[in-house]
């Protein structure tokens, strides 16, 4: 696995967010545990055509780097044409609701227009949490 920034947990051993972050950080690692949760067993282009912007060899290092980290397995069968299936791990799967609570946020909070991503407006109504005492 590559060890840019926060991927260094020993220097951090009392941050236990930002080393869990080191595991899934990346552009595609969350989106690939997304879909293999959504959807299950995949195969190589199978992912690829859920994510038609990453490159083939971008999701080939994010996946090896999932698979070192022990969130998805890789089964490579004997067969011509080579067939490789990707599945969630125990570990993998623990992470489930991590994923979908920020499915569930970006759901409420991002607006997605063709191929640009911006936060949707705040509601204008005031709310209780925020007025002062």
């Amino acid at each position: 696995m590559s060890r840019p920034r926060a991927k260094l947990t020993n220097t951090f051993p009392g941050c236990p967010v930002e080393s869990a972050l080191s595991f899934i950080d990346g552009k595609w690692k969350g989106v690939i545990l997304y879909h293999l949760m959504s959807e299950g067993v995949l195969r190589f282009n199978e992912l690829r055509r859920r994510l038609p912007s990453v490159t083939p060899r971008m999701l080939t290092r994010q996946l090896r780097e999932l698979e070192e980290a022990a969130l998805l397995s890789r089964t490579v069968f004997p067969v011509v044409p080579p067939r490789v299936d990707y599945a969630l791990t125990a570990r993998g799967e623990s992470l489930k609701p991590v994923i979908m609570a920020l499915k569930a946020w970006g759901d409420e909070n991002v607006l997605c227009n063709g191929d640009s991503m911006t936060l949707k407006p705040l509601e204008s109504r005031s709310r209780p949490e925020l007025k002062r005492a």
